[in-house]
């Protein structure tokens, strides 16, 4: 287990008259992937944490002060929805590398809507900081009224919340004091818990390589509207994010694969990979996944027409990329990355 305390007792090791042109060592390749990556994430973490700040700090305290319709309370809601958009996109930049080792904090932030009402959970006080909670929490209330076909799916669930706007000062202030506070509070302790995790390169690794995987699950929900960020239609942005943030990590590993037999050609069919999802991604206009057809998944596989339509081509793109058993694909050329490193691949 390649752990940040037993990378820093190699460092220290290391002989203090090492020739500048004489090759690292796996230990100190390692100790360096670590330290930059502590850095980057926590960087992504303080933008995500201020950005809960200045989400809690414009909303309305009282419905008059913004939960309306007036020129005030568009001034307000925007600058809600931008900061809530920022709180997004540090979040999927780091959500492949953080996710898996804090679980919990995954759960607490960034929960769909069917997860926090499993098993019929009903949440009698949605603005408060219990129950439901997290970024889709506050994205079903602040994007109110939801597109249809949400509503229409979400109304099929056992527990059920209409989502809407606040109607009472007291509402208001339970939703800047209890939901959106906890966002706050849970983004505040998840940084501070980062100054001193001990990072885990090998499960650092699965988890970029499963959030690739994952790409596959959103674009597939996107086609029964149950996708991620659904209320704010931004599901496209969420999957460029985590494209970007795993792209980020995963090029801190560079020069250590690049002392690897094969890296170098390893590392190349890696970029490759991600470039043609960027592409794909890039080649559509907007933050949302494109509508799918209206005959998408009336019949398995999908037919020729509905695989020409930009969700089509989107679909299959991801698709590809997340086939670990098709060569050439995002997660095979991980997986030999993986390998080349002596980390655990990923088999999903």
């Amino acid at each position: 287990m390649l752990t940040l305390a037993l990378l820093a007792v190699a460092a220290l090791t290391i002989p203090a008259c090492a020739s500048a042109d004489e090759p690292k060592s796996d230990a100190q390749l390692q100790a360096e992937i670590v330290s930059n990556m502590h850095r980057l994430i926590m960087d992504e973490l303080n933008t995500f944490k201020q950005a809960a700040r200045d989400l809690q700090a414009a909303a309305p305290a009282t419905v008059a002060s913004g939960w309306d319709t007036s020129p005030a309370g568009g001034a307000a809601l925007s600058a809600m929805e931008k900061a809530w958009g920022e709180m997004r996109v540090a979040w999927e930049r780091v959500e492949g590398t953080v996710g898996p080792l804090f679980p919990n904090a995954d759960d607490a932030m960034d929960s769909r809507y069917e997860d926090m009402v499993a098993g019929g959970v009903v949440d009698p006080a949605p603005f408060d900081r219990e129950g439901a909670t997290g970024m889709h929490a506050v994205e079903r209330i602040l994007f109110n009224p939801n597109p249809d076909a949400v509503v229409a799916y979400e109304m099929t669930l056992t527990g059920y919340w209409a989502a809407r706007w606040p109607m009472t000062d007291a509402e208001a202030a339970q939703l800047k004091g209890g939901l959106i506070q906890r966002l706050v509070d849970d983004s505040t302790s998840l940084s501070e818990q980062w100054r001193s995790k001990t990072i885990d390169l090998e499960v650092v690794f699965m988890g970029l390589t499963g959030l690739i995987a994952s790409q596959a699950e959103k674009v597939s929900l996107a086609g029964v509207h149950q996708e991620e960020s659904r209320y704010s239609s931004t599901t496209l942005a969420d999957m460029r994010s985590n494209l970007a943030g795993t792209r980020a990590i995963y090029e801190l590993f560079i020069p250590w694969l690049n002392t690897k037999p094969y890296g170098m050609t390893y590392n190349q069919n890696a970029l490759d990979a991600f470039d043609q999802l960027e592409s794909a991604y890039g080649d559509i206009p907007g933050d949302a996944v494109p509508e799918p057809p209206p005959s998408w998944g009336s019949v398995s596989p999908p037919s020729s027409a509905d695989l020409q339509t930009p969700f089509g081509l989107l679909y299959t793109t991801v698709m590809q990329a997340s086939d670990k058993n098709r060569p050439g694909s995002a997660i095979d050329a991980m997986n030999h990355v993986a390998w080349a490193l002596g980390l655990a691949s990923s088999a999903n």
